[in-house]
């Protein structure tokens, strides 16, 4: 379908287009020296000694938890109101994922008090999501955590360029993860990011990430190695040239884009600031959020589908983030839900809708979208 006003639009040139032609140019596509380059500039985006480029998201969460040792008989927390790959990642360890509610209907993060309200003694780690770009209130979350013991993990997959108290979302916690999808504020198509500051950690997440491999292709190629020996079971997690060098020219223009995006979600909040029984959530948010969702939160009793079937008539396109992770097939039949301890999570679950948002929208057309959402809701 031709959308009006689509959800979201790849802010995509001739930059990146330069970039690609250069790695296609030098005939070398694999993990190499463009990768190591955006990591480097990542890393020192973010704050952090360290960053590891992977081919997924779920890949950055699942090696996140693989370097900390997490393994089955381990309890870790995390938010139902998030994409289903941030539990299960933690089920890919054989760790249990254990749901936390959110804060409050206007804060959708969950919060330092609903993490400590279901952790367990066998709880060794907490990993957090910044939803729709929006800080945790991470100063509490780690101050607790650190008095536990416990091990925080920032799933940032919306923060990226995202801050609070002058410090950037994924330098916060012992691991940080970023994604790099197609609607992320940085894409490489495919891609993500693991930052952290422990050094310790970085040769076994290097392993990880290529197989176990002890020397990856670049070193055998430039002659450093002859041989390898597969050290611990590892994954194919490497990230390709051709990614990273979109990732470094998104890099660049992160920090414009998600000023664009906020001054959108400015204008969005004013013109929907009366519309009766509609709310748009984090209006007392904390720091410099990423705006990566325009999520609302539509009146008890909406009719959600109704509302989305004359938004789509009108060439609008929206969606839902997220239905919780608790009342999907696969979790319920691992006994990991429904979750009564979840009612916020649950009637935001129900009641959400995301509108369209990202850097090249027009201010017309977020007008247009309000004023049809304000005319669906009324003749709802």
């Amino acid at each position: 379908m031709q959308w009006r006003v689509p959800l979201f639009e790849p802010d995509l040139g001739q930059p990146e287009v330069d970039a690609l032609t250069r790695v296609i140019r030098s005939k070398w596509l694999t993990m190499g020296e463009v990768t190591a380059q955006f990591e480097q500039r990542f890393a020192a985006s973010v704050g952090c000694e360290h960053a590891l480029a992977v081919n997924s998201g779920t890949a950055a969460l699942h090696l996140a938890l693989a370097a900390a040792d997490i393994r089955p008989g381990d309890d870790v927390v995390c938010p139902a109101l998030t994409f289903v790959a941030t539990a299960n990642a933690i089920r890919y360890t054989g760790a249990r994922p254990v749901f936390a509610d959110v804060a409050s209907l206007d804060e959708w993060n969950v919060s330092r008090a609903t993490l400590e309200a279901v952790t367990t003694p066998a709880t060794k780690a907490v990993m957090v999501v910044h939803y729709g770009g929006y800080p945790c209130d991470m100063a509490s979350i780690r101050a607790w955590a650190q008095e536990r013991r416990i091990l925080v993990i920032e799933d940032a997959a919306h923060a990226a360029g995202a801050r609070a108290s002058g410090r950037a979302m994924g330098n916060w916690g012992d691991f940080g993860c970023f994604s790099f999808f197609s609607n992320k504020n940085l894409t490489t198509g495919e891609g993500g990011m693991v930052t952290t500051q422990r050094g310790e950690v970085m040769g076994r997440l290097r392993r990880l990430r290529s197989h176990g491999m002890t020397t990856v292709t670049l070193d055998r190629h430039r002659g450093h190695a002859y041989s390898y020996d597969v050290s611990e079971l590892g994954y194919n997690y490497r990230m390709s040239e051709l990614n990273a060098a979109l990732g470094l020219v998104q890099l660049e223009a992160l920090g414009p884009r998600n000023v664009q995006r906020r001054e959108l979600v400015g204008q969005y909040r004013s013109n929907l600031e009366n519309v009766p029984g509609l709310s748009v959530p984090f209006r007392r948010a904390r720091g410099e959020a990423a705006h990566h969702l325009m999520p609302v939160l539509l009146p008890p009793g909406c009719d959600r589908r109704r509302i989305m079937e004359r938004l789509k008539e009108t060439g609008i396109q929206t969606s839902i983030h997220y239905r919780p992770v608790d009342t999907f097939t696969a979790y319920q039949d691992a006994a990991l839900g429904p979750c009564a301890h979840l009612p916020l999570t649950h009637e935001i679950g129900a009641r959400q809708l995301t509108l369209p948002l990202y850097p090249s929208m027009p201010a017309k057309a977020v007008d247009y979208v309000c004023d049809h959402l304000a005319q669906a809701l009324q003749d709802a």
